[in-house]
């Protein structure tokens, strides 16, 4: 938690149906696929835990596979069920008004992985908490804001929380583009690595970028003699049969999802 400022709140958006990783989404929603073998959503909850007072000021909104993650929760982190339908990032943050108490808010999206050796400590101890403050990398291909690509990790003043409305929208749309033209938004750039699991071939990449290389094979796997397992990823409960070539590829307890073309 930061010194000498009010303490943060901090939310992780895990309420996405995952439609672009299906169909790994058909086993379990997306926030808990598994990057080098902790679910996505615990990596969120690591990377915002110093920034908070506690456990207690973190929350997670639910919708797709919301009884899975309900149960994965710990019980001390605040759950934000979201029904009929999923808010979006910015209606999510307006569900969370009451909860959140008007107090300043660091948000993170749970399908965006990055380094472990990130330390957010520098982005937050800098924020005037009066601006929206974006965490980037450099992506001149799929930047968001020129050549910088938003990563994941935002900043949000109380009183711009507080005037989001529970209804479905997001976060670009609502707040940060009239920021951005504004001159309001606060834009800034990490060299970590950060990879969003959007699709099987990013999803295998993160997973590869936190392995260092080796394949990530969940330590309940099964993996018969001889076969030999290479840039996959094998998820809890999945068997790889004796002989089996497993290359560029997802194993779960189901399905096996081939990934081509994952090299940048």
């Amino acid at each position: 938690m930061t010194h000498g400022a009010e303490p943060l709140a901090g939310v992780v958006l895990a309420a996405g149906a995952g439609t672009r990783l299906w169909p790994l989404t058909l086993e379990r929603p997306k926030a808990l696929c598994p990057v080098g073998n902790t679910p996505l959503v615990d990596l969120a909850l690591e990377r915002l835990r110093p920034l908070v007072a506690g456990a207690a000021a973190l929350a997670v909104n639910l919708h797709h596979g919301a009884d899975l993650l309900d149960a994965h929760l710990p019980a001390d982190v605040h759950r934000s069920h979201e029904a009929p339908h999923a808010l979006g990032t910015a209606g999510a943050i307006g569900a969370l008004a009451a909860w959140l108490g008007g107090r300043d808010v660091v948000v993170a999206n749970a399908d965006a992985w990055l380094d472990r050796s990130l330390d957010l400590g520098g982005f937050v101890a800098g924020w005037d908490r009066e601006r929206t403050r974006l965490l980037c990398v450099d992506d001149p291909a799929r930047g968001d804001f020129g050549a910088l690509r938003y990563c994941g990790v935002a900043l949000i003043p109380g009183a711009v929380a507080a005037a989001m409305a529970p209804v479905p929208s997001g976060l670009y749309e609502v707040s940060w583009r009239g920021e951005r033209a504004a001159g309001r938004l606060d834009l800034v750039a990490t060299g970590a690595a950060f990879v969003d699991c959007g699709t099987p071939a990013d999803y295998l990449r993160a997973n590869l970028a936190a392995s260092g290389g080796p394949a990530v094979v969940a330590p309940d796997a099964v993996v018969g003699p001889g076969s030999r397992v290479e840039r996959a990823v094998v998820w809890p409960g999945a068997e790889v049969r004796a002989g089996e070539v497993l290359f560029d590829a997802i194993r779960t307890p189901s399905r096996t999802v081939l990934v081509r073309q994952t090299r940048r």
